[in-house]
């Protein structure tokens, strides 16, 4: 079997984006929820049997506490932010399993589902569907890729190492280093994706990485200013990879086969009067 696994958030972010507003009969923003309904329905209809979708019920999670500029709920449109639960209803009315997120996050919901189906032998793979750079990390060989379904591309671990320099494992001390504008956190000075990559891709994590510049293997002057930097500020690359790393101990399912889709519930058709969608399927 094949489990797909999908960012919910994401993908209510991107249809609320790129459709036009629309109001059902009670006045409420549906056009995003609508929209993912119908991404998903595709997703079925393309041969998807076991699904999961998470989502970001609470945009804020523990990692807020971690530090204060991460990222919030704060300056999301009303409209959006009101649609989460109605896409949580109506996703759960079509019989799908949704993981609805409130102290950590949707990326963790899906990190753990991967990890956990991947260990499961009738598992010939994992998609994960969603271009989130955070989600790179998941990525094992060819058992468990990434597919962006907007641009119909797919990212397994060569793929990784291609676009970001880096392995898979080292993703979280990447995204330490240069920082991950999306989630709230800046990174350290000086440190770009080529240099975070040159040296990750020697030594492999951030504590890795000796003390003495002159072993890096690059240009002295270069090393001698980015080392100084990491030096200053070692302990904040470290919060910045704990922020950036994925937790895999969500319980989200016992057994992948829970995740197999069995078809609508009785809940969706006043879920359908609800989205405005019509009765046909």
């Amino acid at each position: 079997m094949i489990i797909h696994l999908v960012d919910g958030t994401y993908e209510l972010f991107r249809h609320f984006y790129a459709m036009p507003s629309a109001l059902n009969h009670a006045g409420e923003e549906v056009a995003a929820a609508r929209g993912v309904m119908y991404s998903i329905r595709a997703l079925v209809r393309e041969g998807a049997t076991h699904i999961g979708v998470a989502t970001d019920h609470v945009i804020t999670s523990f990692r807020n506490d971690l530090w204060p500029g991460y990222k919030t709920g704060e300056g999301i449109d009303p409209a959006l932010l009101s649609q989460f639960t109605l896409l949580e209803d109506g996703l759960r009315a079509w019989g799908l399993v949704v993981w609805p997120m409130i102290d950590v996050e949707a990326d963790d919901a899906l990190a753990s589902a991967a990890s956990r189906a991947a260990l499961d032998p009738r598992v010939e793979q994992v998609v994960i569907c969603s271009p989130d750079k955070d989600l790179a990390q998941c990525v094992r060989g060819t058992r468990v890729i990434q597919r962006d379904r907007v641009r119909k591309t797919t990212r397994d671990e060569a793929g990784v190492v291609a676009k970001f320099g880096v392995p898979p494992a080292s993703i979280p001390d990447y995204l330490a280093l240069v920082g991950d504008a999306a989630d709230g956190f800046p990174g350290l000075k000086g440190w770009g994706p080529k240099s975070a990559a040159t040296l990750l891709s020697r030594f492999g994590h951030i504590e890795a990485i000796p003390d003495d510049h002159r072993t890096w293997g690059i240009d002295i002057a270069r090393a001698a200013a980015l080392a100084a930097t990491l030096t200053r500020d070692r302990a904040l690359a470290l919060l910045f990879k704990d922020l950036a790393t994925l937790r895999t101990g969500v319980p989200v399912f016992e057994s992948v086969d829970a995740l197999e889709w069995r078809g609508p519930t009785p809940a969706l058709a006043a879920l359908r009067r609800r989205l405005a969608v019509d009765d046909t399927d």
